[in-house]
């Protein structure tokens, strides 16, 4: 029978978790403003305000904790995600919820698309290292898959959808228009930042989305 722990070592454990989450909310903003390569650990313990030895005990190194940022980036939005209990609605109705969470998400948190930019940039290796951001991503496709094949049964849903493919194009609708959103506006001379551009590209992807699974 395991001795349970003392009120002091509850209160060490309550302190390093404290500690941890301030120096991954401090890495987010410090990597999300200058990347990987321009991201400076002095700034992170700065902003946590933390000595840096401590930063590198729980995290070792500036790529670790850039691994550790992206894991709780995922964590944070499927977490989200999930709140929406997409499994107790009506098929339809959770592909546009869905579409207008993704879009409501990547608006009200900027710093989620930077820090993918980021990842990108170096071809996401920190990802792939990561069993935890795999585990923590693949629920979302077996609900999705889950919501496909019962709009499917029903008659709503054509076959032949892929759940993967369909996150992807629903991703990347909101993703494309706010990451490009600055060269866009000045080649097309439209403000596509603004509360009506918002509004009808809202609609517009939920039209493409649901055009796309629903029976003609």
């Amino acid at each position: 029978m395991s001795t349970p722990p003392t009120p002091a070592a509850e209160e060490r454990l309550r302190d390093a978790d404290r500690s941890q989450n301030t120096i991954l909310i401090a890495a987010r903003d410090e990597f999300s403003e200058h990347g990987l390569g321009g991201a400076r650990m002095d700034r992170i313990a700065e902003r946590a305000g933390l000595n840096k030895r401590l930063i590198y005990y729980y995290f070792e190194d500036k790529e670790r904790l850039f691994q550790a940022v992206l894991e709780q980036a995922y964590r944070d939005i499927r977490a989200e995600e999930q709140q929406l209990n997409l499994l107790h609605l009506k098929p339809e109705t959770a592909l546009r919820r869905l579409v207008e969470f993704t879009w409501n998400y990547y608006l009200e948190h900027p710093e989620f698309l930077t820090l993918l930019n980021s990842a990108n940039l170096h071809r996401a290796r920190h990802l792939a290292q990561s069993e935890r951001a795999r585990q923590l991503n693949s629920p979302l496709i077996a609900t999705l898959a889950e919501i496909i094949e019962r709009g499917r049964a029903e008659g709503t849903f054509r076959g032949g959808i892929d759940p993967l493919q369909l996150y992807v194009s629903i991703a990347g609708l909101s993703y494309f228009y706010l990451s490009n959103n600055h060269t866009l506006s000045a080649i097309f001379e439209r403000d596509l930042m603004t509360p009506k551009a918002h509004n009808e590209r809202l609609s517009h992807m939920c039209d493409v989305i649901l055009g796309y699974v629903l029976m003609s």
